[in-house]
């Protein structure tokens, strides 16, 4: 039950700062370009391989907590970008070279064919 708290706490936190970052680059930059969804992704990227590296070599007692906070729970909130990436490294350094691919095109591809079924279902169901 603590594991699911502290999940849950941190991806409360993530959220809210991926929407005040995303709020922020509208009013800093503009709406062209979904600067803020690249940000929070290429941020919480580069955050899950500074924790997952630290935490790997830190020998921590409370490891586990920490990652359910901080990876699943902050990262996970902020991006779900950051464990696709994560998975993905985890693959390419396993030398898992064709896996690897296979997992990054069949996501990106999945996932935006998946959104654009979902719309298409709630538009004929609204209409």
């Amino acid at each position: 039950m603590t594991q699911l708290l502290l999940i849950g706490l941190g991806g409360a936190i993530g959220a809210v700062s991926r929407h005040l970052f995303g709020q922020w680059t509208l009013r800093a930059i503009g709406p062209e370009w979904p600067y803020g969804t690249f940000g929070v992704n290429v941020i919480g990227g580069l955050v899950m391989g500074l924790f997952i590296g630290w935490l790997a070599g830190a020998g921590r007692a409370d490891a586990n907590a920490l990652r359910s906070f901080v990876a699943v729970g902050v990262l996970g909130g902020f991006t779900t970008f950051s464990a696709f990436s994560l998975d993905l490294v985890v693959m390419i350094e396993r030398k898992a070279y064709a896996g690897a691919l296979g997992y990054a095109l069949a996501s990106v591809i999945a996932s935006v064919v998946a959104l654009f079924v979902g719309l298409l279902i709630a538009r004929r169901l609204i209409a």
